[in-house]
């Protein structure tokens, strides 16, 4: 009895694995139940507003909540299955609102760089590995949307199964997965062991001790003509719909009465507003779009079904009949978008100090033009769907068009352009670099220095020898600064009494012809310890070096500071005691 009480009982297998799972995955399990009931969350909302604030709603708040439920199946690819209608026909809902794919992809990207736990701090804990924070989140998310699908199932927007075991565990994965694989850096690996799939010419283009920069390159400049070639369409868009204005309004106003209804379709307009921007930028790529089975619109010619739903964005189509001139200047669009994507590449080509030849930025300039084709078929194929049943069959581009087209156009002129903008740019450096051996010019106005012998004198040719060193420089003093220095603040001796006017009394008798004995007996005593130096406004001459045309040795009584080392007798070139000039 004893040794069966002290037992304790054994854990369950289930509880075991729990134990031992690994860290982090109940964090990323919650991260991804949490994105799916935003989203879920910010639909309902909307939706139960538009019920509550609509005058004679159609259901209860059963049908409101079944018709959010859908939209977030819609919101990733998922096509829908009306039932309710007149003729008791399904008839199908493929259209997915680009703008409501957005959200879905932004909270998964979210909840995966939220996963991995990565600290700033190098002390911190370590993130959560990349399979752990990823598995979580889509497992998390996945169960979620498990439980929309079978809640939805009941109502008259019903899902395709078909659609939800496709397309949401594909949203899922991509969105975390780019969440997560931001957190970590952005590592290479994944990408590289991708390539493996693409054929071998395309796979050596990419291949290097640079890939990743190439590869970056090529991503970049495949996103910026995508994004031109969107915002281009949305620019068509808008141009036609202030074209056909009258037709758009008499739309709007036809759909319903009341300000929710009108407010309703004003969402929606806004919510399908990316998608019209891709249908037009297929429209400007050639492929053009089908409104219905068997009516394709496109520059050359436009065919729209004659029986379509009244709706704001499908009054800005062209109107039937072949296209004109305004039709045809679509097409300078995609010419653009790729010379953006050229001009991507050849900066990146020039940018580093090893800068790429010419058919690595070729090589690139085509894998830019592949990423494009692969970005815009995606586009393509999620902006487009049935609509309903025999003529309504089909709406939107035709990816497997579409996709070609812009590889095509980007090939076309994104390659010359790179080829181009890279020669110039090399020109352009070239030009602005000096010889390595030039010597700078001196500026304007500043003073030519020429060499001196060892003696100090003479510029000629056996004064400039290289083996004769040169002599050091005088410092050059400022002639600006001869005005402002009128005396030495502190002397090197004290200052004699009467020393200006001894000065001044021989320099007044120099100057006064006479006998020699007559100014010698005239002449005053003075200390023989004195000199006497002439008054700089008396003798504007008197300087020091060569520059003052004096001789060498002569100073004068501001440079020195002491009236005894301003130069005497035969040196300064003044009158002694008792001598005549």
């Amino acid at each position: 009895m004893t040794q069966m009480t002290d037992r304790r009982p054994s854990l369950t297998p289930l509880s075991t694995r729990l134990r031992d799972r690994p860290p982090g995955l109940s964090a990323s399990l919650l991260n991804g139940v949490v994105a799916a009931g935003l989203g879920l969350g910010t639909l309902t909302v909307l939706v139960l507003g538009l019920w509550i604030s609509s005058p004679y709603p159609d259901s209860g708040p059963g049908g409101a909540l079944h018709i959010a439920a859908a939209l977030w199946l819609l919101a990733h690819g998922v096509e829908l299955v009306r039932t309710g209608t007149v003729s008791g026909a399904q008839l199908p809902v493929g259209v997915t609102p680009l703008l409501l794919l957005a959200l879905p992809v932004w909270l998964l990207y979210r909840a995966g760089r939220y996963a991995t736990d990565a600290s700033a701090d190098p002390d911190g804990p370590p993130p959560v590995p990349v399979r752990t924070a990823w598995l979580g989140v889509v497992v998390g998310y996945l169960g979620v949307g498990t439980a929309a699908t079978v809640y939805c199932s009941g109502g008259e927007l019903r899902p395709s199964w078909g659609g939800v075991t496709v397309w949401l565990p594909l949203v899922a994965v991509a969105g975390a997965g780019a969440g997560v694989w931001s957190a970590h850096g952005y590592p290479p690996q994944p990408l590289l062991r991708a390539l493996k799939v693409l054929p071998g010419p395309v796979r050596r283009a990419v291949s290097g001790t640079d890939a990743r920069a190439r590869l970056g390159t090529a991503a970049r400049a495949a996103a910026a003509a995508t994004a031109v070639l969107t915002g281009g369409g949305a620019l068509l868009v808008a141009a036609s719909m202030v074209w056909h204005g009258a037709a758009a309004r008499a739309s709007f106003l036809e759909l319903t009465d009341g300000w929710t209804g009108r407010f309703a379709v004003l969402l929606l307009g806004m919510a399908l507003v990316p998608n019209a921007s891709v249908w037009a930028a297929s429209y400007a790529l050639g492929p053009g779009f089908v409104l219905g089975a068997g009516h394709p619109v496109h520059p050359f010619a436009s065919d729209p079904a004659p029986l379509l739903p009244p709706f704001p964005l499908l009054a800005a189509v062209p109107d039937a009949g072949p296209g004109t001139r305004l039709n045809w200047a679509a097409g300078l669009l995609p010419a653009v978008a790729a010379m953006v994507a050229g001009w991507f590449v050849a900066r990146a080509a020039v940018r580093g100090p090893r800068h790429w030849r010419t058919g690595r930025t070729a090589g690139v300039a085509l894998l830019t033009a592949v990423v494009c084709a692969l970005l815009l078929t995606l586009l393509a194929a999620l902006a487009g769907g049935p609509m309903g049943v025999a003529a309504l069959s089909r709406f939107g581009p035709p990816w497997w068009l579409t996709g070609p087209a812009a590889g095509a156009w980007t090939a076309l002129f994104g390659l010359p352009t790179a080829l181009v903008v890279r020669a110039w740019r090399l020109w352009r450096g070239r030009a602005g670099t000096a010889p390595a051996g030039a010597t700078p010019k001196p500026p304007a106005g500043a003073p030519e220095v020429r060499p001196k012998s060892r003696s100090g004198g003479g510029t000629g040719p056996r004064a400039r020898r290289e083996d004769t060193p040169l002599a050091p420089q005088k410092p050059v003093r400022d002639p600006t600064l001869a005005v402002e220095e009128g005396y030495d603040i502190l002397p090197a001796e004290p200052f004699v009494p009467g020393l200006r006017d001894d000065l001044d009394r021989a320099l007044r008798q120099a100057a006064t012809p006479g006998p020699a004995e007559n100014t010698a007996d005239e002449t005053p005593p003075r200390d023989d310890r004195q000199d006497e130096t002439p008054r700089e406004d008396e003798n504007p001459q008197v300087g020091a070096g060569e520059d003052a045309g004096t001789p060498e040795g002569a100073g004068t009584l501001r440079e020195t500071g002491n009236p005894r080392e301003a130069g005497t007798g035969e040196d300064a070139g003044t009158p002694q005691r008792g001598e005549t000039p």
